[in-house]
């Protein structure tokens, strides 16, 4: 366990450090995994400089109860079940009341044999050699709400393959590989999309 939390989010000798950048928001609203920019106003943090399982990296960056928002597109699959508790908990503890996380993996229960082969643990997509975990809608649901977190499903498909779609805001975080912004979907409907969730912490 601690070699996968390692490999997918090892914590450097000199982290980079954001307490800067967060002093001058108005809004604290971070992109973890990923050190890519999204939008203005958000922070992004490098996966390879911040530890999402380590409590102490949080400790570094922020205050509890001080982040307003963060975004998560398809991270939680290269976390093992444990630290992707872990990970749920500490986003919970730093988050303000009423502040939320938004949440994209790939889907379990997406009808395509071949997006099933693509995006499975040691799947032939890209970064899918990492991948610990293949959610559908109730599992990933279990982790953040056994942390505590109020779930909205945004986009995900059922046990049945029928796939459920709820209009939802960019600005609020932009999730790429989704149905209405994954270019792969425009010859093939629904030919890439994520489960897709937002998980309030309680005021």
């Amino acid at each position: 366990m601690r070699s996968t939390i390692k490999r997918c989010f090892s914590i450097p000798s000199t982290p980079h450090d954001h307490r800067a950048q967060v002093a001058y928001q108005d809004q604290v609203r971070i992109v973890v995994g990923t050190a890519e920019g999204r939008c203005n106003g958000w922070i992004s943090t490098d996966k390879n400089q911040f530890n999402l399982s380590q409590e102490t990296d949080w400790a570094h960056q922020f205050k509890s109860n001080s982040v307003d928002a963060i975004l998560a597109e398809h991270v939680w699959e290269h976390l093992d079940c444990f630290a992707a508790v872990l990970a749920a908990q500490n986003c919970f503890e730093y988050l303000k009341p009423g502040g939320y996380m938004r949440v994209a993996v790939p889907d379990g229960w997406h009808p395509n044999k071949d997006y099933i082969d693509c995006v499975k643990p040691g799947g032939w997509g890209e970064g899918a050699r990492d991948h610990q975990v293949l959610y559908t809608y109730r599992s990933l649901r279990t982790v953040f709400a056994l942390v505590g977190f109020d779930i909205l499903f945004l986009e995900y498909f059922d046990e049945r393959r029928a796939f459920h779609y709820l209009d939802w805001s960019p600005a609020d975080g932009m999730i790429k590989r989704s149905k209405r912004f994954d270019s792969r979907n425009l010859t093939h409907a629904l030919a890439y999309t994520s489960i897709i969730l937002d998980a309030r912490k309680p005021v």
